[in-house]
């Protein structure tokens, strides 16, 4: 093994045996062990109202992971995006979508079962900009977003598990609220966009132990 690849495999080894330790030892009699892993992140979210996908990702996730409890903090940042639907089936609708984390992302990892189960909990404000409605500019002004941020829950599926190092899928579903400060376009984007049965699913993949 090369001096370069030693290191980080001795991470790994040390993550999978403090996960093993869990499984067998239910009240840890020391100090909290913390982890932090980064992971490539990438997926979409449906949005129900208006029946059209929005691309998350690809990104970054990065986590500090408590062994000992399995709770972890993190923060998942979603660079720009886009989306486009038509109203009543007929005129087509654009608009820049900008998700700007509220809170950090918070979670738990059940790390003494079988196939690890994982839930967490993003948050946002939604932001829409530059928005068009058949080809013709809309000023909706740069502070249009929901007024109160968006939770977005994601987990693993009951039938799947969670692996820190190679990663996993998780999925969601989330209520959009009002927006405000869109100018005149308010009153359309709240008949248009707000709305539950949401969903999110999105790949996490090549965990990274940070050194």
């Amino acid at each position: 093994m090369s001096t370069t690849l030693a290191p980080r495999w001795r991470k790994r080894a040390a993550v999978a045996a403090a996960g093993a330790a869990v499984a067998l030892v239910p009240v840890a009699a020391h100090a909290a062990t913390i982890v932090s892993i980064s992971y490539d992140a990438q997926g979409t979210s449906h949005i129900a109202k208006t029946n059209s996908d929005v691309a998350l990702g690809p990104t970054t996730l990065t986590t500090d992971l408590d062994i000992d409890t399995g709770d972890f903090t993190g923060s998942l940042p979603l660079p720009g995006t886009s989306t486009e639907f038509k109203i009543a089936g007929l005129l087509p609708v654009k608009a820049n979508v900008d998700f700007v984390e509220a809170a950090p992302l918070t979670g738990h990892i059940n790390l003494t079962q079988t196939q690890a189960q994982v839930s967490s909990t993003a948050t946002y404000y939604v932001k829409l900009s530059n928005i068009k409605v058949a080809g013709f500019p809309t000023f909706a002004g740069s502070k249009c977003q929901t007024k109160a941020p968006v939770s977005i829950p994601v987990g693993t599926r009951p039938d799947e598990g969670f692996d820190l190092i190679n990663g996993g899928e998780l999925v969601g579903t989330y209520t959009i609220g009002k927006f405000e400060n869109c100018g005149i376009n308010t009153p359309l984007i709240n008949s248009l966009v707000p709305g539950s049965g949401n969903t999110v699913d999105i790949t996490v993949t090549n965990g990274v132990i940070a050194e």
